[in-house]
């Protein structure tokens, strides 16, 4: 269809989504009709390549590589493997002393939150303080956030811990249980830095924002209620995760409590749950929280060591070995009957653990306005993961409330994280006798004080606000973690988080457009009090792809807007239905089972004198139906580029032939 200009009537449609009469308020305007193109022809391996390219490297990262010497291509290279080189050569003493204070002040954090997650993962304490060690370090060389603080999280490892004690007890099989968690470290590893490498980060997206509130509201209450066992000084305590199970252990072993515990812990949860409201109320005051769980734990070793003749109820650590990590890659399991569950807990862990440290690293990139790249943080991410599953360590990532301190103290680069290595390794090499009597009371209370931030309840409201499905997808994650089980939880909400898509390819939404008075705009009807039908046409608009999901449910509906149409024009004695411009903006791809249904359409409403119209395909979908023959099987009036053209070409046409 060529350029050129029509005589024809500009319909002027009166309000509240009344159908315009065909003579009422018409003036006679020029419209030009334009064509509407096919793209540029490409061979298939060019449009193979860009869709490759499309969808794997969105961000084109070989782009400052070109027009570059060899010699600048390899220092490119080389910073972006190792992103230390990019900021390295203009480190200096000022960034130093500024990383210095933030380190110090993360380390404080990090050290009794080390000890407090590893027996939260059912793993001995030491083995939090190694993983607070040798992560960071290598982090350090290969992360691209400023301001991430690495080490062991609460999420991950109340994961890990519920899903290898269901078939490995820790106490009883403690080396097994060791072996696999160093396993399912190496394995989370393999899978982050997997997704990296071959640029599927896709795949963590399947994790929505309503599946992680619900999740790790749940999984926080489950933390907390577990953590009534030190609180309560209770020895006998259930090893299960679900809320049933730990309530009931916690009102059958009644015996057991201990008012010295209680008193004690109460005491030191409600020091640090009060500092951190004043962190949180003054920002300026972070420090006080930060410095508050290591200040916790070493007035209360202080107070047990004074009474230690005087009472026995109060439990501690004991003793804690000196030293810096032993190897483990020996420990790694790699046959056996409980390797499937190895890799299962890795893939688990890794995921949440990817999800919240890219999410935390982006959080203060934003703040600072410089990118985190999604790829090689999997990528750094990964590799510490499995060269810490070599050294003694357990999943680590990106810590919300560690990042936080790190943050507001002022960090500049990841040297922070070398610092905070670095008092880690004094504290191993030296310190460690001065834990033997820390009780287990301030491990739960810091546990306790940790998780309550996860549970985000102006979250779930502002999702029960916006999308009543976002809220039910959170409440299947946040129930089913409760009651159910961690990880089926997990899966219940991503299997509902699959579903919504699957309901949104499979039953896409259709619009019934009208003209808005005095424009050549249209718009819904149903949205769009002054949008009005125009007589003669039904004008409908698609809003996602065309494709074998969805082609039929489509043509169904399309079918039954027209006999509703039919039927409203009957009741109101209106002009006769004539038209079906379909308009196919929002289309953005079709297959062989969409054209076919727009074929099978257009056959069937030429059986009841009906005229299919598209409107506006995109340029592959346009290349498609070219290729297919549908244009040519729809005429010289059956495609036009907007729907304001073919609503005025189509009705001049009528007018000149004496149609009503």
């Amino acid at each position: 269809m060529g350029h050129g200009t029509n005589r024809v009537e500009d319909m002027a449609s009166p309000n509240n989504g009344t159908t315009a009469p065909a003579t009422a308020n018409a003036r006679e305007t020029i419209v030009e009709i334009h064509s509407v193109c096919l793209p540029p022809k490409k061979t298939a391996l060019q449009k193979l390549k860009k869709r490759f390219g499309d969808v794997f490297f969105p961000d084109d990262p070989l782009e400052r590589f070109r027009n570059q010497t060899w010699r600048n291509r390899m220092i490119l290279g080389l910073q972006s493997l190792f992103p230390i080189f990019t900021w390295g050569s203009q480190y200096d003493l000022k960034l130093l002393r500024s990383d210095v204070v933030s380190g110090l002040t993360i380390a404080s954090l990090a050290i009794p939150q080390g000890i407090s997650y590893a027996k939260l993962a059912n793993l001995p304490p030491i083995v939090g303080l190694y993983s607070s060690f040798v992560p960071p370090l290598i982090y350090s060389v290969l992360g691209s956030s400023k301001h991430l603080a690495v080490g062991p999280v609460s999420i991950a490892s109340l994961v890990m811990g519920s899903m290898l004690s269901e078939s490995v007890s820790p106490t009883q099989d403690s080396i097994l249980y060791l072996k696999l968690a160093f396993t399912s470290t190496f394995f989370a590893g393999l899978f982050q830095a997997s997704l990296g490498l071959l640029r599927l980060g896709f795949v963590i997206d399947f994790l929505s924002k309503a599946t992680l509130i619900g999740f790790t509201a749940g999984a926080a209450v489950i933390v907390s209620l577990q953590q009534l066992k030190g609180l309560l000084g209770i020895v006998h305590f259930t090893g299960k995760m679900q809320f049933i199970p730990v309530m009931s252990s916690v009102f059958s072993n009644r015996s057991e409590w201990s008012w010295e515990t209680i008193l004690m812990g109460l005491g030191f949860l409600a020091i640090l749950l009060t500092t951190r409201h004043i962190s949180m109320r003054k920002p300026k005051l972070f420090w006080i929280s930060a410095a508050s769980p290591l200040a916790s734990v070493v007035i209360s070793t202080l107070l047990v060591f004074l009474i230690r003749n005087k009472t026995q109820a109060i439990s501690f650590i004991g003793h804690l070995p000196k030293g810096l990590n032993p190897p483990s890659s020996n420990m790694l399991y790699f046959s056996g009957s409980h390797l499937a569950l190895a890799i299962k807990t890795g893939i688990v862990t890794g995921i949440l653990s990817l999800t919240e440290g890219i999410a935390v690293g982006r959080t203060f990139a934003s703040l600072k306005n410089y990118q985190v790249n999604g790829n090689k943080e999997m990528m750094a991410i990964g590799f510490m993961n499995m060269a810490g599953s070599c050294t003694s360590c357990y999943v680590t990532t990106g810590s919300f409330s560690r990042s936080a301190v790190n943050y507001n103290a002022g960090a500049k680069t990841a040297v922070s994280n070398i610092v905070m290595a670095s008092a880690v390794l004094v504290t191993l090499l030296f310190l460690m006798p001065l834990f033997y009597y820390t009780p287990n009371l301030i491990l739960a209370a810091i546990i306790l004080t940790a998780v309550i931030g996860l549970i985000d309840y102006q979250a779930a409201y502002k999702l029960w606000k916006v999308d009543k499905f976002d809220f039910f997808t959170c409440m299947c994650s946040f129930f089913g973690v409760l009651l159910v089980s961690v990880p089926l939880g997990l899966a219940i909400a991503v299997g509902v988080s699959v579903l919504k898509i699957l309901l949104h390819v499979t039953r896409p939404n259709t619009l019934e457009f009208g003209n808005i008075q005095g424009t050549q705009i249209y718009q819904s009807v149903k949205r769009y009090r002054e949008a009005s039908r125009i007589p003669g046409f039904l004008i409908l608009a698609v809003e996602s792809p065309i494709y074998f999901a969805n082609s039929t449910y489509l043509q169904e509906r399309i079918l039954r807007w027209i006999r509703e149409e039919e039927a409203r024009i009957k009741e109101n004695n209106g002009s006769t239905l004539k038209c079906i411009i379909l308009d196919m903006t929002a289309v953005s791809s079709i297959d062989t089972n969409g054209i076919e249904a727009l074929f099978e359409l257009r056959r069937r409403l030429e059986k009841q004198s009906l005229q299919l119209v598209l409107v506006n395909p995109v340029g592959s979908v346009m290349e498609k139906l070219h290729k297919s023959k549908i244009i040519e099987s729809l005429g010289l009036s059956g495609l036009y580029l907007t729907v304001g053209e073919a609503v005025a070409d189509l009705s001049s046409t009528w007018k000149a032939h004496g149609q009503p």
